[in-house]
Parts: structure tokens; sequence; C-alpha cells
């Protein structure tokens, strides 16, 4: 691990500007992910500005009946939360899902957003990559691309977000507020992060020196009825081959509402908007989930060693919608 200088900012304004004036500078929430970064050289921060106790680490209600996580919620007290556990059971489950008890509990909610990607060839400094080295090509393409992306790819870059809590976020259609350089403002989750296209060294759209502060999640009538599903090579806290995290809203056989979100399948959580409209209104049945999961993913341009998530996602979007029509309200 290289030299580095270490923060302590008293306010988010302060954190913000200290990182505004060191273009190679970064935060440090828990450090999950960005000091395993650091050992490996692909991170290599010349200053770190502790932000963990500068943002809240609670979970309140708000007005309206939206709820307000702070940035600096450890991931393990976020899961267990009643009111994320009574009203929102997909943010509980993706939680729970995504890593060893010890991780949630250093983990934070910003943080967890703001994970690299776990591709093998962005973690090895000897590889080219142009998420880490810009310019030097993909070696994934041509190389081992098993959990890598099947959407929204480019001949730049297929990697995918590791994130499952972000998944959950997507679908529920969150929004996480910032603040930065230019002041504070609002970002949709199906925003925050990007597509790879030409640039795929860049993860979001965030700004250098924008802190995220909190989540804002809001009400939703059929949250209640959501599910988080992974599917992973090992049950032991493995990254997501493919995800779903859902939630529908059934009446009378009918499909009134739904919400969908995949992971482990591109460069962001991907929103299945084509699939949710295809099942609003329609019948709550298996051949409808499998149709609208098949149109969500003819844009899919998988590789060889990783054509195996196609099938693989439309069957687990359609196992998952059916457990929560045949499921308890």
């Amino acid at each position: 691990m290289r030299p580095f200088r270490y923060a302590r900012a008293d306010d988010v304004t302060t954190a913000v500007a200290l990182l505004a004036d060191s273009p190679n500078a970064a935060f440090l929430g828990g450090g999950t992910n960005l000091v395993d970064l650091m050992k490996l050289d692909v991170a290599t921060p010349d200053l770190l500005v502790d932000v963990r106790r500068l943002t809240s680490d609670r979970v309140e209600e708000l007005p309206g009946g939206a709820i307000l996580i702070g940035a600096a919620t450890p991931n393990s007290e976020l899961a267990a939360h009643p009111l994320v556990r009574g009203r929102y059971p997909v943010l509980s489950q993706s939680l729970l899902s995504g890593a060893s008890g010890q991780l949630r509990n250093l983990a934070t909610a910003g943080g967890n957003l703001l994970q690299r990607t776990r591709c093998v060839y962005f973690q090895n400094v000897t590889t080219p990559c142009n998420k880490r080295d810009p310019g030097t090509g993909c070696s994934a393409i041509d190389g081992y691309h098993r959990e890598l992306a099947i959407l929204g790819t480019s001949p730049e870059c297929i990697a995918t977000h590791p994130s499952d809590f972000a998944v959950a976020l997507a679908a529920l259609d969150a929004t996480v507020h910032t603040e930065g350089p230019a002041g504070t403002r609002r970002i949709p989750m199906a925003e925050l992060h990007r597509l790879p296209g030409g640039e795929p060294h860049r993860d979001t759209m965030l700004a250098h020196g924008e802190l995220i502060t909190a989540i804002e999640v809001p009400p939703l009538s059929f949250g209640t009825r959501s599910r988080y599903r992974k599917v992973r090579d090992r049950a032991s806290y493995a990254f997501a081959l493919v995800a779903v995290a859902a939630a529908v809203d059934v009446a009378d056989g009918t499909v009134r509402d739904v919400r969908i979100a995949l992971g482990g399948v591109a460069h962001k959580p991907w929103r299945a908007t084509r699939a949710e409209e295809l099942l609003r209104g329609g019948p709550a049945r298996e051949d409808r989930f499998r149709a609208a999961a098949e149109a969500e993913l003819t844009e899919a341009r998988p590789l060889p060693g990783n054509a195996f998530k196609v099938p693989l996602a439309r069957n687990t979007l359609t196992r998952i919608l059916l457990d929560l029509v045949d499921g308890p309200a």
C-alpha cells in the first residue's frame, strides 16, 4: 500500500472542500471496499477524508410515509430496522445477502452504493483494463467473463456493478441526497450509476468531492409484497451471477403495478421497465411473467462464457414473480 494522508473533517462542507482541493483524494466511510483496492494498488489516493461520523447513522420516517436512511447507517443495523423489514422486505433481504455479518457491521449505506466492480482484471494491475486505466483495453471481453455483464455493455467494458442494496433501491425508485462543490442535489437511483459507454472509469454521475449524505425511499403501498433473490456460485457471501428485486401488486388475478430491477447483469442496477410495462394490467400468470422477462432480455449481448445468464435471469425473474403472487399479501 502506498503512503497517504488522513484527515477527519468536522462537517460535510469541510470534507467536500478538502476533496475539491485534492484531485486524487477519496472519502473514507466503512472502507470495506476502498481499503482492499488500496492494498491491491488499484486505488491510490494521496488523501483519505474520514466521513464516517459526518452524516446521519439513523433511519427515520418522513412526513408522507417515506423513510430517510442516513449515509453512515451500518448495513447490519439497516437490514434489521423495523421500518425497513416491515415496509420493504426487499431492502432487508438484499443487505443480508450482500456480505458477512462482520462486513455488514462496518459497511455503510452510502458506501454500499459506491462499490467498484469485482472484475478480476480490474483488480489485477498487471492486466489491461479501461475502467482502471482508460485506453488500455478490456481484457475480459476475450478473457474470463463468466460473472460479467450481458446488458448495456460497450466495446470498452463489460463489468458489472456488485451492490445488492443498489438493485433493491432501484426497484423502489429511491433518491440519493448528496452534497458537493456545487451544492446539494437529489439524484434518482436510476440515474446515479452509469453504463460504461466510452468512459467505463466513471461508475456514477457524482462529481469529484460529491458526498452521499442520505437515501430516501418513497412510500409504496405494496412494498410489503417484495422480495430479493440472488443466484450465486455459493450461498456464502458471493457476488451475484443474477439477482432480482421485485415488488408486485395483484388484485383479482391482475397485475395492478409492479417494480423490477436486475443485478449481476449490467454496469449498473438494471431497472426492468420493459417487463414492468408488459405486466401492468395483465393477468398474473406464469406465461405472462416469462414473456415479460424474455422481452426485457431481448437486448442482451452475452459472450460465450456468460451466455447462461440470459436463461438464468429469465427463470429467476419468472420464479420470484410467481412466489410473490402465490405468497401471503
